[in-house]
């Protein structure tokens, strides 16, 4: 892992600040994890089970992401984590706004959401790779949430298990990356 040895720039202090609250992003990839098994275990749930499920994964996420965003950073920029707490939360507040929508809406809205997610994602981790090695970690999980959005988008039509299934098998992908990504965050040590 590299030092950082000059004075906190933007990178520096956005990865200070990530390491300082490295058990949220772990916190984040649990619950990830947690709702992709919980997902494979209960395959059979209905649509709107399924909606209401999806949404309050979605607004954990977010509000996650913005506890992060908003905590003690020493004015780091943290803007790209904001996005994504802000796409998460209105993901979920329009879930539970519009719990009977259509599958085909549904499938629409997930992707997208996917999609903006893994964008945001990636851009953060652009932001951290002078700062610190294995942001990899990050950047495949963005990676991971743009091909997951990219499909579900392509492909609108499939069968509610089969994107049960697909939701349940990104979660645990998703949510495993952000384990690897704050454990390496834990690990960061900035030089005085």
């Amino acid at each position: 892992m590299q030092s950082v040895t000059a004075p906190l720039g933007g990178g520096a202090k956005l990865v200070h600040a990530l390491a300082k609250n490295w058990w949220l992003v772990l916190l984040r990839g649990i619950v990830s994890v947690l709702f992709g098994i919980v997902a494979f275990i209960w395959p059979g749930l209905t649509l709107v089970t399924l909606v209401l499920f999806y949404g309050a994964f979605a607004l954990v996420d977010g509000v996650i992401a913005l506890v992060s965003a908003f905590g003690k950073h020493e004015g780091a920029p943290t803007w790209w984590l904001i996005l994504v707490g802000i796409a998460g939360i209105g993901a979920g507040v329009i879930t539970f706004l519009w719990p009977g929508l259509t599958a085909i809406v549904l499938v629409i809205f997930i992707g997208a959401w996917a999609l903006v997610h893994g964008i945001f994602e990636i851009i953060g981790a652009i932001r951290l790779r002078k700062e610190i090695d294995n942001e990899w970690w990050l950047i495949l999980a963005g990676i991971v949430s743009v091909l997951f959005g990219l499909l579900v988008l392509a492909a609108p039509g499939a069968g509610a298990l089969g994107l049960i299934w697909a939701i349940a098998a990104y979660a645990i992908v998703f949510g495993v990356l952000l384990i690897g990504l704050s454990l390496r965050l834990r690990k960061h040590r900035p030089a005085a």
